[in-house]
């Protein structure tokens, strides 16, 4: 149940992020009364730079139920495998031992099949609660500052580039005092989190602690 909980999550998301994307231009008075959550969504998430946020969020929160997914369908240290079906063992090893059957599920039902019915069916898609939720969640995330690493990098890449950046979360544009003081707290959060997880991984890596050095 929890592993279709995940698959169901990540459809959400993915197939939520397409609509969201797609229905930008489309009037909304053309739903109003007939998709009443599908325009709380599109209200919430259109309004200012909130779409580059809730992308932010988003590919978070996508991240938390892959890892779940994963965790779910990785196989405990003492099974040995049956012979599923009556398939050659080397199919076994590769869809069971290696996840491909849980990378096919994930791929197909999980994303493909929402991303291209949300393609279609753009309004319909996001006009349920769960949709919204995800919508306030994936907003959350982002104003907690855990991901304003994502903004340093974008200014680094913009004086490479030489490209001006157009965004509220540009510290240029953030007209006072305390909104500038908040969003350089978010970074500096950010960015000692991502310090210390990249050194917990590197760690883990160089000790030969991880399932790397088991493949």
């Amino acid at each position: 149940l929890l592993f279709w909980f995940f698959i169901m999550c990540l459809a959400v998301l993915e197939g939520g992020q397409i609509s969201l994307v797609g229905l930008q231009p489309v009037l909304k008075t053309l739903y109003v009364d007939s998709h009443p959550i599908t325009l709380k969504c599109t209200s919430l998430v259109h309004r200012g730079k909130n779409m580059e946020r809730f992308i932010n969020g988003r590919q978070f929160l996508v991240s938390l139920v892959v890892f779940g997914l994963n965790y779910c369908t990785s196989p405990i240290d003492d099974y040995e495998g049956d012979n599923v079906l009556g398939l050659p063992n080397w199919i076994n090893v590769i869809f069971y031992d290696y996840g491909g059957a849980a990378i096919v599920t994930t791929v197909i039902v999980g994303q493909l099949a929402s991303q291209v019915s949300a393609a279609q069916c753009m309004i319909d898609f996001i006009n349920s609660w769960f949709m919204l939720l995800t919508t306030y969640l994936s907003l959350a995330i982002e104003m907690s500052g855990i991901l304003h690493t994502v903004y340093i990098i974008r200014m680094a890449f913009s004086k490479f580039s030489g490209k001006a950046i157009s965004s509220e979360e540009d510290v240029d544009s953030i007209q006072t005092t305390p909104q500038k003081i908040f969003f350089w707290v978010r970074v500096l959060l950010s960015i000692i989190v991502l310090g210390i997880s990249i050194v917990i991984i590197g760690k883990d890596i160089v000790e030969e602690n991880t399932a790397m050095w088991e493949v």
